[in-house]
């Protein structure tokens, strides 16, 4: 039998790239939870963020469905540490750079909420 968990985050992360390739912060504050992390360090500095400062950044970008810009959105694994909290690997692929996301999720008051996502960026050749 298939946990009905594993359904539930991959619709909420497919949600969440949506929002991501339409830069559409209404349905990113739907995924992300309000105290949620953003953090990578790819370039090497740290750069960590709460989403206060992150949706305008996103607010600020053009997005990438103006332009019919290439995307690949892929589900590298979700798995659980207990009933209400899991992790979850994706690739993204838009605005030419390849993002490889970890994003750890709670289920809170009935539902699924990204609460960090760290990240590694790279630029495509």
């Amino acid at each position: 039998m298939s946990d009905p968990r594993y359904a539930e985050i991959a619709a909420l992360l497919q949600r969440c790239f949506e929002g991501l390739y339409s830069c559409d912060t209404v349905i990113l504050q739907d995924v992300l939870h309000p105290g949620a992390l953003y953090a990578t360090a790819s370039d090497g500095a740290l750069t960590h963020l709460d989403m206060e400062h992150y949706m305008p950044i996103v607010d600020a970008r053009t997005f990438p469905a103006s332009n019919d810009e290439p995307r690949i959105f892929e589900i590298d694994s979700i798995s659980f540490a207990g009933p209400v909290t899991a992790l979850a690997r994706v690739q993204i692929t838009m605005l030419s750079k390849r993002y490889d996301d970890v994003l750890t999720l709670l289920h809170i008051d009935g539902r699924w909420w990204i609460m960090s996502k760290i990240f590694h960026v790279e630029a495509l050749q």
